[in-house]
């Protein structure tokens, strides 16, 4: 064991103090004798523990020191003395720790010989410390990092799945590997870093601690107590789990039964409206956020909310469909300039999110009839946002005009097989043609804005478009076969495989 290790003990990390000879810090340690005066006969490993203060006898001090480099001893401690900065520089050169300390000298040295004879007695006593700090019952991240934090004297971070803090703060939590979900240690420069998934399906939360200087020698200690204080997040996870899906369900329940409103809403509803929150009256603006199929949207929504709440947004937010449907209410009819400015806000807060989403956005309606009528214009923008890269898959209906139109007849129960069947010779041709066809005509035939946004040579997209013509046995320059084929490959992208 090192004497750095002693150090970062509990019982002498909070009443010793290292005042010179640093660099011997991870000098061996096999014994701790007490002395009461600095007249000891040191031997290798040892740690000389003076009893009695030898304050204005410093070449007492000095001696001491020497015979510790010569014997090869671990150290020396000093009870509340404080020697002379000769003495101090002595133990510098040579490499010997020279330690003070304002406690009873003899509860350290038994301190240290119990560290000594069984070493796992901290990995239990830090274990139990933590187990009585926490308890059984669930605890938010922010109450572990606290009593973690007091416990480990260290900084100490909870992780989200992408390696963002949501509670406490590290410097180094960029250093976690993610994609590997099992207790980590990291060297870092000064210290170590570790690191412990919090499991559900995968990592959902990662708790980690950052150990320098002389605490850093602890991270042999500290492992069983994140597992511990894993354990009470995983329980926090799974119950605040439980209570979002429950929300989620009610939230989506009423919007349900908003959008499917053909009448005035009756008293029922109006006082679950009111419960939620929700405003019938005013003008409405809905937007609509679809995600991969991989997002988890229940516990997304709140990452929804901020990110709209930092472009100072107040919308509803409800998990629905593939992602999330949403309003802004004004309580008078928003002129074209604050719509603008909405929009501008709201695209900006899709920026932010990051989750491969794309968002749609719809015009001003009024009352409850109205709400539905912006959220289904929100929801056709977002599907056709989602296959609109060079709109940064942003799209509001106000940018639509006949798109928009055309898209409400792409969804016709006729008209989408045909269009399956139209482009159907392009399918199993490499090249990915059917989108390289619709980013063709999107572009209006150019082959250079083509290339750009389908991020290939534009000799390849000039190969592809030749290759289509030749398949299909049609001319893309003419008007009513571009046409056709434009809503044809719009339809297949926009259902799916």
């Amino acid at each position: 064991m090192s004497l750095r290790r002693v150090l970062a003990s509990p019982s002498w990390a909070e009443h010793v103090r290292l005042l010179a000879g640093a660099a011997g810090l991870d000098r061996p340690l096999a014994t701790v004798q007490a002395t009461l005066d600095a007249s000891h006969e040191p031997v290798p490993d040892e740690l000389v523990v003076v009893v009695r203060p030898v304050a204005g006898i410093d070449w007492q001090i000095d001696a001491l020191l020497r015979r510790c480099a010569d014997a090869g001893a671990t150290a020396v401690l000093l009870p509340g003395t404080e020697p002379l900065a000769a003495s101090r520089l002595l133990a510098d050169r040579l490499a010997v720790p020279l330690l003070t300390t304002g406690a009873s000298p003899l509860d350290l040295v038994v301190a240290a010989r119990l560290l000594l004879a069984a070493p796992e007695l901290a990995r239990a006593d830090l274990l139990l410390a933590t187990h009585r700090a926490l308890g059984d019952r669930p605890r938010p991240p922010e109450d572990v990092v606290a009593v973690l934090r007091r416990l480990l004297r260290s900084p100490v971070a909870v992780l989200d799945d992408r390696g963002a803090p949501l509670a406490g703060e590290l410097a180094e939590a960029g250093r976690v590997r993610l994609g590997e979900p099992v207790p980590q240690r990291i060297d870092l420069d000064d210290g170590v870093l570790l690191a412990h998934p919090v499991l559900l399906q995968r990592p959902a939360l990662w708790l980690t601690v950052e150990l320098r200087g002389t605490e850093a020698a602890r991270a042999d200690v500290v492992p069983p107590a994140l597992a511990v204080a894993a354990g009470v997040l995983q329980r926090w996870l799974l119950a605040n789990r439980l209570e979002l899906e429950r929300d989620a369900r009610s939230r989506t329940a009423l919007l349900g039964d908003l959008l499917r409103l053909d009448s005035e809403p009756g008293a029922d509803l109006r006082r679950r409206v009111a419960d939620a929150g929700w405003r019938l009256g005013g003008w409405h603006v809905g937007l609509h956020i679809g995600v991969p199929a991989a997002v988890d949207t229940v516990a997304r929504t709140q990452e929804v909310v901020r990110a709209l709440r930092a472009e100072d947004v107040e919308a509803v937010v409800v998990e629905h469909g593939d992602g999330w449907t949403g309003w802004v209410t004004f309580d008078q009819e928003p002129t074209a300039e604050r719509v603008r400015s909405l929009a501008s806000r709201l695209q900006a807060a899709h920026r932010a999110l990051r989750l491969g989403a794309h968002m749609g956005v719809g015009r001003p309606h009024p009352r409850p009839d109205g709400l539905a009528a912006t959220v289904a214009e929100a929801s056709d923008a977002s599907r056709l946002a989602a296959t609109r890269p060079e709109t940064g898959h942003f799209l509001h209906v106000d940018q639509l005009g006949m798109a928009q139109l055309l898209l409400e007849w792409t969804r016709t129960d006729t008209f989408e097989p045909a269009a399956r069947a139209l482009v159907a010779p392009l399918k199993d041709a490499p090249g990915d043609l059917v989108r390289t066809l619709a980013s063709y005509l999107d572009a209006e035939s150019s082959i250079a804005e083509t290339a750009t946004v389908l991020g290939v040579h534009r000799n390849t997209v000039a190969a592809r478009i030749a290759r289509i013509e030749q398949l299909l046995g049609v001319d893309l320059s003419r008007p009513d076969e571009r046409l056709a084929l434009h809503l044809a490959s719009r339809a297949v992208i926009l259902s799916g495989p």
